[in-house]
């Protein structure tokens, strides 16, 4: 099978890429590179995937019309697994029309070159941040998420709606993926684990938001992987039991699904961070704050339908993906 990984030298799209190539697919990965933090660690990511016979690089940003309708003619792929986006809920209220660009824009040119292509499946990252100001948990993709409270949140909502106008006017099969709070070895540097591990490795103050009541659905990065390669195998179908009477958020009469996916276990953030104080062996520096502006308070994921329809099954405990994760995190850190 002949897949396209947009974002492949990203966290999540390196690890699915990986998955990819050692099952012998073939994998065509592109990203533009971009500078939302350091381009070193996406190189060395890319380093990794370089022994693959079966992985070829193309650096291309995805809103980039003609490039993007250029690739799909000319590599005819089977299935996409898109994973490139701004992201970042703070950096959101910064730079807002960095996620317009990347993410409706981007997402558009994807979308239309799978249309044009005939493509049999398309896998896309959406965000547990969709569900914004809802209150209920654990999150089900039942609920409404029409209150997303940052503009990150807001465009994968528009995401998930332009993936369905897709499949309802073209029957391009679609599925949207709702990530919640995924860590693990090569993790971003602007996410919570790497930030919080640097501080404690290094003693400097540990910025600790809501002063530490959040409660995150960490989710470890190979369940992840095994979650998207499940999905990007099984293509989406309609579902016949559909009625617009009485809508189910999450399927369609048009070949479009809506899955979360996560680790369906909530643990609070000082707890985590306990997790990676014990790990280093080093205690840290706690400074604590209010919640900060687009921050959701809770993340739960309900994932009965992901493990019902692929057989989804999240088996690593926080304690051991910690483990695991600081000890990439120990050698990375020596590396630079």
């Amino acid at each position: 099978m002949k897949v396209l990984v947009t974002g492949a030298a990203g966290f999540i799209g390196f690890h699915v890429s990986q998955f990819l190539c050692n099952r012998g697919d073939e994998v065509i990965g592109v990203d533009n590179l971009n500078d939302y933090y350091e381009v070193s660690l996406k190189e060395a990511r890319l380093s990794q995937l370089e022994p693959f016979s079966n992985f070829r690089f193309i650096k291309l940003d995805i809103t980039n019309k003609e490039d993007i309708a250029k690739l799909f003619n000319v590599e005819n792929f089977d299935r996409v697994v898109h994973l490139a986006a701004q992201a970042g809920v703070r950096y959101s209220i910064e730079k807002p029309h960095a996620y317009a660009d990347s993410n409706l824009v981007g997402f558009l040119n994807i979308l239309e070159g799978c249309r044009h292509a005939k493509v049999e499946h398309l896998v896309y990252a959406s965000s547990s941040s969709v569900y914004g100001a809802n209150n209920k948990c654990p999150f089900s993709e039942s609920d409404n998420v029409d209150h997303p409270i940052s503009l990150y949140a807001a465009s994968k909502k528009a995401n998930e709606a332009m993936a369905h106008s897709y499949s309802q006017l073209y029957s391009l099969p679609t599925t949207g993926l709702r990530f919640f709070t995924v860590y693990g070895p090569w993790g971003r540097p602007d996410m919570s684990p790497v930030l919080f591990a640097r501080a404690i490795m290094d003693g400097k103050p540990l910025r600790v938001f809501n002063h530490g009541k959040h409660r995150r659905d960490f989710t470890y990065i190979d369940d992840i992987v095994e979650g998207v390669v499940r999905t990007l195998d099984r293509v989406a179908q309609p579902n016949t039991d559909w009625s617009g009477l009485n809508p189910d958020p999450a399927s369609s009469k048009a070949p479009w699904r809506i899955y979360n996916i996560g680790n369906n276990h909530p643990v609070e953030l000082l707890y985590y961070i306990n997790c990676i104080e014990k790990s280093l062996g080093k205690t840290a520096n706690k400074v604590m704050l209010p919640l900060q502006p687009g921050d959701v308070e809770h993340t739960y994921a309900d994932v009965k339908a992901l493990m019902r329809d692929i057989g989804y099954q999240p088996n690593t405990t926080i304690e051991e993906g910690v483990d695991l994760f600081v000890d990439w995190f120990k050698k990375w850190n020596d590396s630079i």
